[in-house]
């Protein structure tokens, strides 16, 4: 089995719905304002994550409590 690095950045905000879990690593998905945001952040650090470093980007959000994203990658 190979060694893997995992790397983890939390908050302690409100965290994210349901609706938006579901959506939140959508290309052109964002929870901005018109004009504020592209919605291409988290779709594209995915993407990296997952196609370039053959690895998994995911996240555990509880609504009050804040949310946790993972990166995990092979090392």
């Amino acid at each position: 089995m190979r060694s893997r690095v995992k790397i983890s950045i939390a908050d302690n905000g409100i965290s994210m719905s349901a609706a938006v879990q579901q959506k939140i690593f959508d290309h052109l998905f964002t929870t901005k304002t018109v004009g504020k945001g592209t919605g291409l952040g988290l779709a594209i650090a995915r993407q990296i994550v997952e196609e370039t470093y053959s690895g998994k980007l995911s996240f555990n959000s509880v609504l009050g409590e804040g949310t946790e994203f993972f990166i995990e990658i092979p090392v």
